[in-house]
């Protein structure tokens, strides 16, 4: 009987075996002999690099005692990221970050270590609040092949002089963050030879001059911020050679001339700020082809024109500003079709007539201004959106302006009570319509301007 289990017993053995080695006993293995580890250590150049650059930039640490091997993993120093090289056995940083939190801070003799461009797999730098004593420069060395993908300089008030024109070497840069330091002199035009750049920011600084032509050139620009500088000029025509952008901001320069034509080409663009600058004249034709458009942020220019009829084409728009910059003529009624509005500011201008009755019709505007204008008539808003909006409706300084006693219960917005010899009009509810014959004509209207605004385009 036990014969006929031994070959079955000898099978299991073997199972066993198999599973579980005996010690000195050799078994087949398809991965014998094959070391998957991955780098420790960098480089002994590259680490005498790194230690020279926290010396320079941190008291925080003793570095080279307490992190003696920086990329160790489980061990690195904070602000650092690391990566194994592609053809060799060394880890490489990847990125430094001082300044914010849980970085290393920087001391107050910190000046811009030049020598980050030469560590050879640097992506990704930031340098926040660092340079705020020690008056230092953006510098580049004489020779360097950098892999630099991303440059952040914020908030560094020692941080000044012209950019270098050298910055034109760093050709595979994307994200160009150099806000709130004391750059100043003409923007370099070989910044716009980096054909990789996605994103510029170079707010909140001192540079002077004119916007290049050139910025035509980055044709893969998603955002572009210029503004708080001491801008002159125009806003080149080449601007709308930029079909990717999807923010612009140019606001407190000193530009001049009227918003171009071009424009029209930026079908992606979603935020446009051009604020407090000496911008004129009439709005580009092809306006209402900014679909993409939310936010329209102009306030602050002496364009001394009428609003256009196309501000109604854009629907998708949430903010419109426009205060301050001598509008006259009606308020186009077309501007109750933008029923996404959460703000509209048109105030201290010098707007007439009534304010549109399909007003009270905006469900998500939180905030409206159409304070120290020339309006007249009937505030067209019932109780109930008064109420909502509240402090954040200002119709004060329009003295031909008046309220219906019936919505006039302590509600605070600059306006009176209308007089008895002043024939009111219904008020409207929020999901009311007009009284037939206002209702009639404003429609007619509305189909007459949409009428002649689409033969123009059909014209062109």
């Amino acid at each position: 009987m036990w014969c006929s289990f031994f070959p079955l017993l000898l099978l299991l053995l073997l199972l066993l075996v198999s599973l579980f080695p005996v010690p000195g006993v050799s078994t087949f293995s398809h991965h014998a002999n094959t070391d998957n580890s991955q780098p420790t250590a960098m480089a002994p150049s590259e680490a005498e690099t790194l230690f020279k650059i926290m010396e320079s930039m941190s008291s925080d640490q003793t570095w080279r005692v307490s992190y003696p091997n920086p990329c160790k993993p489980d061990s690195s120093w904070p602000g650092i990221e690391c990566k194994p090289g592609l053809s060799d056995n060394f880890l490489h940083v990847s990125r430094l970050d001082f300044g914010s939190s849980l970085n290393p801070t920087c001391k107050k003799t910190a000046t811009f270590p030049t020598l980050i461009f030469t560590l050879p797999c640097l992506q990704s730098v930031f340098f926040f609040n660092c340079f705020t004593h020690t008056k230092t420069s953006l510098s580049f060395p004489k020779l360097f092949n950098s892999s630099l993908q991303q440059l952040s300089l914020r908030s560094n008030p020692a941080l000044s002089g012209p950019i270098p024109p050298q910055i034109s070497s760093l050709k595979s840069l994307e994200i160009l963050t150099l806000s709130q330091n004391h750059f100043s002199g003409p923007i370099p035009v070989e910044i716009f030879s980096l054909n990789s750049l996605v994103h510029i920011d170079l707010s909140y600084n001192m540079f002077t001059g004119t916007i290049p032509t050139q910025l035509g050139n980055l044709k893969n620009l998603v955002g572009l911020d210029l503004s708080y500088n001491s801008l002159t000029g125009s806003i080149p025509q080449t601007i709308g050679e930029l079909e990717m952008l999807q923010k612009l901001d140019l606001s407190s320069n000193s530009l001049v001339g009227k918003i171009p034509d071009s424009i029209e080409k930026l079908k992606l663009l979603a935020f446009m700020a051009l604020s407090n600058n000496r911008l004129g004249g009439d709005f580009p034709k092809g306006l209402s082809k900014l679909q993409s458009l939310q936010y329209f942020i102009m306030d602050d220019n002496p364009m001394f024109t009428t609003l256009p009829v196309e501000l109604g084409m854009l629907v998708k728009l949430q903010e419109l500003r426009l205060a301050n910059s001598g509008y006259s003529g009606i308020i186009p009624p077309s501007l109750s079709l933008l029923m996404n509005l959460t703000t509209l500011s048109l105030q201290n201008n010098r707007l007439t007539g009534e304010i549109p009755m399909s007003f009270g019709s905006f469900s998500h505007i939180y905030h409206l201004n159409l304070s120290r204008n020339l309006l007249d008539g009937v505030v067209p808003f019932n109780a109930s959106f008064l109420k909502r909006l509240g402090r954040n409706l200002d119709l004060s300084g329009n003295p031909g302006l008046c309220l219906s006693s019936a919505e006039a219960y302590s509600v605070k917005i600059g306006v009176g009570i209308c007089s008895k010899n002043i024939s009111l009009s219904q008020p409207l509810n929020n999901k009311s319509q007009a009284p037939p014959a206002l209702a009639i004509s404003y429609s007619f209207f509305l189909f007459g301007v949409l009428g002649v605004f689409s033969l123009q385009l059909c014209i062109k």
